[in-house]
Formats: structure tokens, C-alpha cells, sequence
């Protein structure tokens, strides 16, 4: 008994270790050489697609001159609203990749980077309209990601600095639950001419933050699977299999009372 008991012991204590195993987070990360970490993937400067809602805002010393180029509140808002807003400069792009600019007309943004399309306004105003380099920010109003599956608050989460990785992501939801795979998080991203880009994390390795992929873009979304033992308490049985199991049941036990009665009245 006693040689049972620690038999047992050993058992739980080896599966605790390895379940401490998979939940941590970048494994041995200090091994990871110094010069992986000057390859390491940068921020990348977001790319401009189809349902962006973008802001461009255009500055210079003569706020007059550049007036004209600035989307103001009075053109797309119904008269007599009240804002505290002086000005609201956001376009949304439509399903052809296309916005409309005062005075600039329409133009394709589609697959332009924030700094393609800066540089793309500033060279359209200056010199032909103003003598003065304009400054031209461009930032994105509906920057979002989304998290799913095996997470504590499941959900989309607007970014306000167009900067966020998959470690920032997964902290915003929560964390994964326990029962979360940590060596099989799936990345879809859509792309801005439209395809369909996935990639798989392992949580646990050292080298996760070297991923082309670390780095999220807008609308990319994180699915969290359940491992195999969540999977399996979750499965729903159908009412009619119920059923025949409740009836089996009842026969099985009824069928034993009956062996039990017949052993008995034999004695």
C-alpha cells in the first residue's frame, strides 16, 4: 500500500511538472543569441486597405492655405449638429480602395503605407496649390484586432497606436484560460489586395518574438483552440442519443435486479 501511494505521488507530481511545462511563456529565451535580436522584425508601418476609416490631417505656418484640403465637420455632417471638434478629417476607404479629398479628388489608397500615402498628399499640394511643405499625418481611426477561442475575455479591441504584438494582444483578452493550447495559436490576416494570410504560434518558444509575425496588423485575428481534454468535455450529445443511453441504462440495471432475484430465490 504504501509503495502504491508513493507510486502515486511520483505520477501527480511528474504530470504537474510537465503541465508547468506548456504554460510557460518563451522557454529558455536567454539563449537566444544577441544577434537574433538585431534581425528581429521592427513595427511595420501599416498598410492602407479596403474599410480603413483614416484620418489626414494637413498642417502648415498659413493654416489658411491648407484649409481647403482639410475635410471640416460642416461637409458631412447634418446642419445644426453640435461638436466640440473643430475638425474631423476621416475617409473611409470604399470596397474599390478608393477616397475622395477636397480639392486633391479621388484617389486609390489600397496597399499604400501610411508613409506612402503622407508623402502621396504632401507631393499633390506642394508646389501646385501652396508655397509651403505641408505637413500630412495619416492615422487610422478603426485600427483593430480581434481575439477568439480559448481566452479569458474573448473579443475585438480598438488600438489607439497602431502598435500592438501577439504577446500585447493575448494580454489584452485576458490571457489564455488554462485549458488554452499555448503551441498552436493560429494568426488569419487579410491582406490589402484582398488574400488570406495564416500563421501558427508556439507560445512556449524562445523564439516566438523573432516571428515575421510577432508584430499584429489591423484586423488581424488570434484564434485560441481548446486542448484535447476541454475539446472533449465540451462535446454536446444529441437528444435521441440521450435517450437510447438513458433506455440502456434502465434495461441494464433492470436486467441486473433480475440475475440478483434469480441468484437469490436459486439459494
Amino acid at each position: 500500500m504504501r509503495k502504491l501511494i508513493i507510486a502515486t505521488t511520483v505520477a501527480l507530481m511528474l504530470i504537474s511538472c510537465q503541465s508547468a511545462k506548456e504554460v510557460a511563456y518563451m522557454q529558455q529565451i536567454e539563449e537566444v543569441p544577441a544577434t537574433a535580436w538585431l534581425e528581429a522584425p521592427r513595427v511595420p508601418d501599416q498598410i492602407v486597405m479596403p474599410g480603413d476609416l483614416i484620418d489626414i490631417t494637413i498642417m502648415a505656418t498659413d493654416r489658411t492655405s491648407v484649409q481647403p484640403f482639410n475635410r471640416r465637420v460642416v461637409d458631412i455632417l447634418p446642419t445644426g449638429t453640435s461638436l466640440t471638434a473643430e475638425e474631423l478629417n476621416y475617409y473611409l476607404v470604399d470596397n474599390n480602395g478608393y477616397i475622395d479629398m477636397p480639392v486633391i479628388g479621388r484617389i486609390k489608397v489600397q496597399g499604400m503605407t501610411k508613409s506612402e500615402l503622407e508623402e502621396y498628399v504632401r507631393n499633390q499640394i506642394y508646389p501646385q496649390y501652396i508655397h509651403e511643405v505641408p505637413s500630412v499625418t495619416v492615422r487610422f481611426e478603426n485600427f483593430r484586432i480581434s481575439v477568439l477561442g480559448d481566452v479569458n475575455k474573448p473579443g475585438s479591441y480598438i488600438i489607439p497606436n497602431e502598435r500592438v504584438n501577439l504577446l500585447e494582444a493575448l494580454a489584452m483578452a485576458g490571457d489564455l484560460n488554462i485549458t488554452g493550447r499555448r503551441d498552436n495559436v493560429l494568426l488569419v490576416r487579410i491582406n490589402a489586395d484582398g488574400s488570406r494570410t495564416t500563421a501558427r504560434f508556439n507560445l512556449n518558444d524562445k523564439d516566438l518574438i523573432l516571428s515575421p509575425y510577432f508584430y499584429l496588423q489591423q484586423n488581424d485575428v488570434i484564434y485560441v483552440e481548446p486542448n484535447e481534454s476541454k475539446a472533449a468535455s465540451s462535446v454536446v450529445v444529441p437528444p435521441t442519443a440521450s435517450l437510447a443511453i438513458s433506455i440502456t441504462g434502465a434495461a441494464i440495471s433492470a436486467a441486473s435486479l433480475i440475475m440478483t432475484i434469480l441468484t437469490f430465490s436459486k439459494q
